[in-house]
């Protein structure tokens, strides 16, 4: 009995054999997420604008005894992203988990001591509304169309806590990321009414990880301290820390398994307690 019980469990957060296509995954975080998945038995399509970065992480990947393939994508330019499928499933096989991690914020779509909301210039909100909505919109298109056909799929969207907590200076970054968070929930009942109740799509919103995209908002270039900023979310992250690319593992591994097939259309909080703290 003990035997059957423990089979059944582990079947159900089984990812060995599926093809994952994960963009932005030359980065910390869904590089941690590639490299995971792939340990878990997945065959793992890694993406990013930047070839060298992919490949860095396939190969990492394959060191490990993984399976993985670099892929060079512009998540802009449906060209590229079906060329990308195209190079997936011709190496790899049909893909049926696409993890849109492509994402971040730009200095200039921040407001600073030198940089009024009133000064912000118009491209480089359109930049972060870009890379953040659109690259996540577009590669759904590409990427779900072939789910579309196979009536079967998980697509995985980068959220943030800025998208329920709209933050100070990052206000570019905070409504796209927004627009991820309903685009997700848009999107599952589209592909469930339309298409096949077996096609899931969810989200994480992760809270606070330090990455190149952010650091220089949370910490001091020349001395490596906190800065005010940072220090405030630490103080209002229950946990008292930031996020570890390690720490999204589990809700990834369990949106992208078959534990999860009930689960549509949900915007998962990664946060230390952030979301639920008021501040007193």
């Amino acid at each position: 009995m003990e035997g059957r019980i423990e089979q059944k469990y582990a079947e159900i957060f089984a990812l060995k054999g599926k093809i994952a296509a994960i963009t932005g995954a030359g980065g910390v975080l869904c590089g941690e997420m590639a490299r995971a998945l792939a340990s878990l038995g997945a065959k793992v399509a890694v993406m990013d604008l930047r070839e060298d970065a992919a490949k860095a992480v396939a190969d990492g990947i394959k060191k490990e005894g993984g399976e993985a393939v670099p892929v060079a994508v512009n998540v802009l330019e449906r060209k590229s992203l079906e060329d990308a499928l195209k190079k997936t499933e011709d190496s790899l096989g049909g893909v049926d988990i696409l993890i849109n991690g492509a994402g971040g914020n730009h200095k200039m779509a921040t407001t600073s001591e030198t940089l009024e909301f009133f000064d912000i210039p118009p491209d480089a909100v359109q930049f972060v509304f870009n890379l953040n909505c659109s690259g996540t919109i577009l590669p759904s298109q590409v990427f779900g169309k072939a789910m579309a056909k196979k009536k079967s799929g998980l697509i995985l969207n980068i959220a943030s806590m800025a998208a329920y907590r709209p933050l100070t200076k990052v206000l570019a970054y905070s409504a796209a990321k927004a627009a991820v968070a309903n685009f997700t929930q848009w999107l599952a009942v589209h592909m469930a009414r339309n298409y096949s109740v077996n096609i899931r799509v969810n989200a994480i919103a992760p809270g606070f990880f330090l990455t190149e995209q952010n650091r220089f908002l949370l910490t001091d270039e020349k001395t490596g301290q906190l800065t005010a900023r940072g220090k405030a979310i630490i103080e209002h992250t229950p946990m008292g820390r930031f996020g570890e690319p390690s720490d999204l593992i589990g809700a990834v591994v369990w949106l992208c398994s078959p534990s999860a097939s009930f689960v549509t259309g949900a915007v998962i909080a990664v946060d230390g307690g952030f979301s639920a703290y008021s501040g007193v």
